[in-house]
């Protein structure tokens, strides 16, 4: 399942995307309900990304006058048991996961939907908000989630060390004997990536997307993809669940290879560092903002996800995270090292290869933790 269409191009998107004052979001609208009560919100999302407290936040107070109180969380898995716990507490209004959890957060009684009344759905750029990915944000007919930013999981690779480039870089890379000793992933994804690599030589009974629809299927291949994993289980020299775990595989540990967020290769682009999609194609992801089922604060939760679609509140947001931005107008107002990093890394027909992360429901979600964790500990 995409999340946007597979013929997508960034360079169509940067250039679309400043084509016209008619593109830019409209001003951000105050709603006077959100400035007459608490004047505060309280949001969970990704730590490692000190951008977000020191600009993006008050950026945001300054334009609305309400305050972000903000928990640092590492993966989706401590958003998740959070979340659930606030459902007794109430700590919690608004929450930063992926599109492809949204559907087992709801599941749990964790969200309710967003009244699109109060929001600006007309600043997203096309195809963030609505076709496929609009279709997966929408349960039993509510709008469930609302982007936020979107971005890649690639190839971050030792320039010196371990040369390579668009092409020849290979999710197989990662398990090459050459590389013992030398490499970072995330459990998970490393799984992924070795049921993506073993699909594209042709070394599957079946086509590794149908891993995603059923427990049976599952079960099939990731038992291949883990078997397969473990024999070269001595190239890892550290796993991370976030953003700074994967940096210090780099800095401290001696890694010269790894499949991490294209924010780490960003952060450790002028020490040495390249970042480039696998010719298998990146994995990406579309993260948004979801509403607690007993969120307390939320006209202000609105109010946020509104600014966040601006031009300047998804530009800010996309800086943070070293990402793309969701709102029309805000590549206007991105860094010009950013775009240069993200055409670097996707050059040719990178964009065009680009593989979203499906939905991956409840009963999955519990079966991969339970692979990650056999991977781990093998």
């Amino acid at each position: 399942m995409k999340i946007i269409h597979a013929s997508f191009n960034r360079r169509s998107f940067l250039k679309t995307s400043i084509a016209g004052a008619g593109l830019l979001a409209a001003p951000t609208i105050i709603s006077s309900r959100a400035l007459a009560s608490s004047g505060e919100l309280n949001f969970t999302g990704w730590s490692g990304y000190p951008g977000m407290a020191e600009k993006v936040f008050p950026a945001f107070t300054a334009a609305t006058g309400i305050k972000v109180n903000f928990t640092e969380q590492p993966d989706q898995d401590t958003m998740f048991a959070q979340a659930k716990l606030s459902l007794q507490t109430a700590t919690t209004d608004v929450i930063e996961p992926t599109l492809d959890r949204v559907a087992a957060w709801a599941s749990n009684g964790l969200l309710q939907g967003w009244d699109e009344g109060k929001l600006a759905v007309g600043n997203y750029l096309p195809g963030l908000a609505d076709g496929s990915a609009g279709e997966r944000a929408r349960i039993d007919g509510k709008l469930m989630f609302v982007p936020s930013v979107w971005g890649t999981e690639g190839l971050v690779y030792n320039k010196t060390e371990n040369p390579t480039e668009y092409g020849k870089a290979s999710l197989g890379d990662l398990f090459s004997e050459a590389n013992e000793g030398k490499v970072v992933v995330r459990p998970h994804s490393a799984l992924a990536a070795m049921g993506r690599w073993l699909d594209a030589e042709g070394k599957l009974p079946k086509p590794w997307l149908d891993s995603y629809k059923d427990e049976a299927t599952m079960r099939e291949l990731w038992d291949i993809a883990l078997a397969e994993a473990i024999k070269r289980k001595a190239n890892i020299v550290q796993f991370w669940s976030g953003e700074n775990e994967a940096q210090a595989g780099f800095r401290t540990n001696g890694a010269t290879i790894g499949l991490c967020w294209d924010s780490t290769g960003y952060n450790l682009r002028n020490d040495g560092y390249g970042y480039i999609a696998p010719k298998e194609g990146a994995f990406a992801w579309n993260q948004g903002l979801v509403l607690m089922s007993n969120a307390k604060n939320v006209e202000q939760a609105h109010e946020f996800a509104k600014w966040v679609s601006t031009a300047e509140g998804s530009s800010l947001w996309a800086t943070a995270f070293s990402a793309n931005p969701v709102g029309k107008g805000g590549v206007e107002k991105m860094s010009a090292d950013v775009a240069k990093f993200y055409n670097d890394s996707f050059p040719g027909d990178a964009l065009q290869k680009l593989w979203w992360w499906p939905d991956q429901a409840a009963w999955f979600l519990a079966l991969r933790g339970e692979y990650a964790d056999k991977f781990k500990g093998a």
